[in-house]
This record gives structure tokens, C-alpha cells and sequence, in this order.
């Protein structure tokens, strides 16, 4: 197996499960777990993740284990888990110009993170039940079955 075949780029959602281990054992899979696990996988996520992030912890949106506030420096722990940030690029934003749109689907970070992902050619791991429709647009989808 080539290196380029273990990236994964790690949605939102998945980061607030890893990172904040938010009910990690009911909201990551086992077979999500392996990837996650497997120390010859390299892991980014996109800079508009990292937004969503820290625009739902400031919204006072997330509550670790639904009992107490977040408290964690994220790009700390972004960096212990060894997770690469990757800004957004002019090669992103011309594949986001193309993206054909699920109806009903209008989460705009969602669409960047998306074309970000199909743009650098590195499958996207999340719960999003809504990616699969992305894949006839190049999207490389792993579920996070929930």
C-alpha cells in the first residue's frame, strides 16, 4: 500500500468526537476506530473544520459529554494527535464553483470541506449522511456509522 492510500481528511464532526472526545465510544465505529488507530495513517483536516469548530464552541453549541463545557486548546490538541491543518486554496475554491449541490443540503462549510477534499484527491471521513451523494462528483467517502 502507497502512503497517499492512508490520508484521510477528517470532517468536523469526526474531530468534535476525536478531539473533544465527545462520546467517543457511541459516535466513532470500529471500523473509523482502526483507521483512527493505525499509526501509518496520516490525517488532515481542512481550515473551514477548524472554523465550524471554534464557531460551534464559541455558539456554546458543544458540551463535552453533555455535562461540561469545553475546555481544551484545540490546535494543541490537534498537535498531539498529530492532525495536519490544510488552508484552503485558489485549486479548492475553483472545484467548490463546480460542485453540483444536494437539494436541501445548505451547509456551506460542509460544500468547502467537500470540494477541498475532492480537490487534493484524499477521502473525507464522517458521519454526514449527506457525502455519498458527492461521490459521482469525485468524492473519496469513508462513513462514520453511528
Amino acid at each position: 500500500m502507497k502512503d497517499t492510500d492512508k490520508r484521510y481528511y477528517l470532517d468536523t464532526n469526526i474531530l468534535v468526537f476525536t478531539l473533544l472526545s465527545i462520546d467517543m465510544d457511541e459516535n466513532i465505529d470500529l471500523n473509523i476506530k482502526k483507521i483512527l488507530d493505525d499509526v501509518e495513517c496520516i490525517f488532515y483536516t481542512s481550515s473551514i473544520a477548524i472554523f465550524e469548530l471554534l464557531h460551534l464552541i464559541k455558539l456554546g453549541k458543544l458540551r463535552k459529554s453533555k455535562k461540561k463545557d469545553i475546555d481544551i486548546d484545540i490546535f494543541a490538541a490537534l498537535k498531539a494527535s498529530g492532525i495536519k491543518i490544510i488552508p484552503v486554496n485558489e485549486k479548492h475554491f475553483a472545484v467548490y464553483l463546480k460542485l453540483q449541490i444536494l437539494e436541501g443540503h445548505k451547509d456551506p462549510f460542509d460544500h468547502m470541506i467537500i470540494a477541498q477534499s475532492i480537490s487534493d484527491k484524499i477521502p473525507i471521513i464522517s458521519s454526514d449522511s449527506k457525502f455519498p451523494f458527492y461521490e459521482n462528483q469525485g468524492l473519496q467517502f469513508v462513513f462514520n456509522k453511528r
